[in-house]
């Protein structure tokens, strides 16, 4: 008897070089004189093609920025996730008074009695917790509790542009606690390196030539000087910054999880290398909050953010307890600047200090 044909492996969705272009740039763009050929030629593309494609994706309002992304701690910034809980008819009111803050970056309703969730970082010479009081006092919330990362498993924000990837794959994590150095000490070309890099840089042949010219450094001397910086884990990469709702990732999901603090560094990895997974941390734990690792994922549906997580469960967290929350409302959503004035005016405003 003849044994049956093995059934045929099923079809590998084809990539475009298009999609190719999208997921690559939000990797890293190389410092060199023409970045955009480099990475073309990686993808099947022309220079021209491929710029052609960034400029419109941005004239779309889909890429938000190419900039550099800089490791807030590494700096010597403070920085921490805070959790507050308002009356539902404060809460607006609130979160205005929050997103007055020039250090706070993101600040989101989410469905939980701890309502709104924002992300705030200071200078090296402030007191975060200072900062932190004055916005629980001004903007009239009933608790607010700090989250600062315990540990970083992961933070890196690669949207799936191809739609093709399973919920379940996996990578290794770009950047972590293991990449950062907190005694570093940041020097006048540090800074002014960092001045130049969190603009957004031009979608052109040579995107790098004005931070040369402000910085007086050849190209080599810039990528130099940039390696040093990641080494150091001050600079984690310059890279393409996509609007979620423009790029079609309308709904992000916070998966809390209340898992053992014997075992947080193993499943902490774990949930990490999932590539769906943006941002994985280890936080405090309070009576009212027992969740001890957060990991972030984005979906074009609540079905698909939610099938992620669930995905994540079912490998590495059975049995877990755990929760969801996702934003119903977002108040501020922008790029954190250093070394701003606009930082120590409220200072000064709201504290009676330059820091």
């Amino acid at each position: 008897m003849t044994a049956p044909a093995p059934a045929p492996a099923p079809a590998t969705p084809t990539v475009t070089p298009r999609e190719h272009l999208l997921n690559r740039i939000q990797k890293d763009i190389p410092i060199v004189q023409r970045p955009y050929r480099v990475i073309a030629e990686e993808v099947g593309l022309t220079e021209q093609e491929a710029l052609g494609i960034l400029r419109e994706v941005k004239a779309e309002g889909v890429l938000r920025q190419v900039s550099a992304i800089f490791d807030t701690r590494t700096l010597g910034y403070k920085s921490s996730l805070v959790a507050a809980e308002y009356d539902e008819d404060r809460l607006d009111a609130g979160a205005e008074v929050v997103n007055g803050h020039p250090g706070v970056s993101h600040n989101y309703k989410r469905n939980h009695s701890f309502n709104l969730w924002y992300t705030i970082a200071v200078p090296p010479e402030s007191d975060l917790e200072a900062h932190v009081q004055k916005l629980h006092e001004l903007s009239g919330a009933r608790v607010t509790r700090l989250m600062p990362t315990l540990h970083l498993f992961k933070i890196g924000v690669e949207f799936d542009m191809t739609g093709k990837e399973d919920w379940n794959a996996k990578s290794r994590p770009q950047y972590t606690s293991e990449q950062r150095n907190v005694g570093y000490e940041v020097t006048d070309l540090d800074r002014a390196f960092v001045l130049e890099f969190q603009k957004d840089l031009p979608v052109t042949e040579e995107p790098y030539a004005d931070a040369c010219a402000a910085l007086g450094l050849t190209i080599d001397e810039l990528a130099a000087h940039a390696e040093k910086m990641k080494a150091a884990g001050a600079l984690r990469r310059v890279s393409a910054v996509f609007r979620h709702q423009k790029a079609g990732f309308t709904f992000n999901a916070m998966g809390v999880w209340a898992v053992p603090q014997e075992r947080v560094a193993e499943v902490g990895r774990q949930m990490a290398e999932f590539k769906a997974v943006s941002h994985c941390y280890l936080r405090p734990t309070y009576p009212e909050w027992p969740y001890t690792i957060f990991t972030m994922v984005h979906g074009r549906s609540k079905e698909e953010a939610f099938g992620k997580i669930a995905a994540i469960e079912q490998e590495v967290a059975p049995g877990i307890d755990h929760a969801i929350l996702y934003s119903t409302k977002e108040y501020k959503k922008v790029r954190l600047e250093f070394y701003q004035p606009e930082f120590y005016g409220w200072a000064r405003e709201h504290l009676g200090t330059e820091a």
